[in-house]
Order: structure tokens, then sequence, then C-alpha cells
């Protein structure tokens, strides 16, 4: 019932930015913790928000790239910096929510491919 929707992944070349988006759409009592996780082809968590705003970083990112979220529109952001070959991967972002019912329950985006090549 509840769909992501990804966008902004791409080719760019090694030192460049990209900015990726997701926003959430659907019934919803509220949201908690919002994440992006990529898959190169191992799955790696790549950052997480909480709402109140707490963020944590994958170490091979840190200093690089920024989450970012804005609660009344129900979306999340992934600023990359500085990006390099080994950043190459399908980015999922991923939602921990309280359903209707109010239950946890947990809904992934689609993947975007971010490509860094020269």
């Amino acid at each position: 019932q509840v769909q992501l929707v990804e966008s902004g992944g791409g080719l760019v070349q090694p030192g460049g930015s990209l900015r990726l988006s997701c926003a959430a759409s659907g019934s919803m009592f509220s949201i908690n913790d919002m994440a992006w996780y990529r898959q190169a082809p191992g799955r790696e968590l790549v950052a997480t928000i909480t709402r109140s705003g707490n963020t944590n970083y994958a170490d091979s990112v840190k200093g690089r790239f920024t989450i970012s979220r804005d609660n009344a529109k129900n979306t999340v952001y992934l600023q990359m910096n500085s990006l390099k070959p080994e950043d190459t991967a399908v980015y999922y972002c991923n939602l921990k929510y309280i359903n209707t019912q109010r239950y946890s329950a947990t809904a992934w985006g689609q993947g975007t491919l971010v490509t860094v090549s020269s």
C-alpha cells in the first residue's frame, strides 16, 4: 500500500556529485527511521536518519555523503559528493513506519543505478 519512488541516479565521473531523492506515498500512521542501502552486488547500509534528525554513516562514505529528510513531504535525500568508482551500485531507500493498524512495517524503493566512471 505504501510506495517509495526514487530518482536522481545516473552516470557521473570520479569526483562528481549526485543527489538522490525518495518520496513516500500511501496510508501511514507515522514514519520512524529512513535509510539508504546500496548493492554492488553485496548489500551495504550507507546511511540512516531518525525522525528527530540523528544520522549515522558507513565509514566508506563519511565526509562525502549527507542524508537528510523533509517530514512534511515524506521524503529522504542522499547528497553524494567526491564520488569514487567504488560507489557504483544500485541504491535503495528504506522506510520503517507504523501502519494505520498501529503495527510496525517496512517499505523499499525500486532502486536507482549510480555509475561512477571516467
